[in-house]
């Protein structure tokens, strides 16, 4: 191979791939944004609207005793795709929220019931609750979660009704709530925790990171917007 053959294919690839929390070219040209510039929290604050006291560690958010129950971006988003890298401590019990429709916790509510959690736990299982579920009303299809202390890759995917789990290169998890009819209970007839017919949950709302009592990290934070085709 000759040499300026191989300068264009080493910069070729260099291109494609991209720091730690930063983006590709074509991610750019592709329309992705990124969330998380990996030094500072400037787009990033409590649930309470307060400034996070957690500050930015290793290039890594972490919303444990942040100030409130979860770290969330400021904007709020309809349609998307969020992909993000995520790392827990042993016997963590995090989660990923979508669609937050309120910062306003309901009456005897944390702020956790006015949106959607894609479940993060230290567990082995694939129930209601662990890794990859839409916190007890979807079950995933297995848990792919690597062990604590270890990088994985999470993708969402808001559509409308639908939400898609893909968890280290896996498809993990499908929900359409125009199928959550009622209140407190699953397509299935069987009982969820939650007094919502998700079928007529807001479609917009804000992301969050969960502090539920243990560390967690969260990088490389980047969201796509899905334009609504007329």
């Amino acid at each position: 191979m000759k040499s300026t053959t191989l300068v264009v294919v080493l910069t070729t690839c260099f291109l494609a791939m991209a720091g730690e929390n930063e983006l590709t070219e074509k991610e750019k040209q592709d329309g992705w944004l990124l969330l998380f510039d990996g030094k500072t929290l400037n787009g990033w604050m409590a649930s309470d609207r307060k400034p996070s006291k957690r500050p930015v560690e290793n290039g890594a958010l972490n919303p444990y005793k942040s100030g409130h129950y979860m770290l969330v971006h400021e904007k709020q988003w309809t349609d998307f795709i969020l992909s993000l890298d995520f790392k827990i401590s042993e016997k963590c019990n995090s989660g990923i929220f979508v669609r937050t429709a309120s910062l306003t916790p309901r009456p005897e509510k944390d702020v956790g019931y006015n949106g959607l959690e894609i479940a993060i736990d230290d567990t082995p299982g694939a129930g209601y609750t662990d890794t990859g579920a839409i916190y007890d009303l979807s079950k995933p299809a297995k848990n792919a979660m690597k062990k604590a202390g270890e990088w994985n890759h999470v993708v969402i995917t808001c559509k409308k009704s639908v939400i898609d789990v893909e968890l280290n290169g896996e498809k993990v998890n499908h929900i359409d709530l125009d199928l959550f009819t009622k209140p407190n209970q699953r397509p299935d007839g069987t009982p969820h925790k939650f007094d919502v017919a998700y079928k007529d949950h807001p479609r917009r709302g804000y992301i969050g990171l969960q502090d539920h009592g243990a560390d967690c990290w969260f990088k490389n934070i980047k969201l796509k917007p899905l334009a609504e085709k007329g």
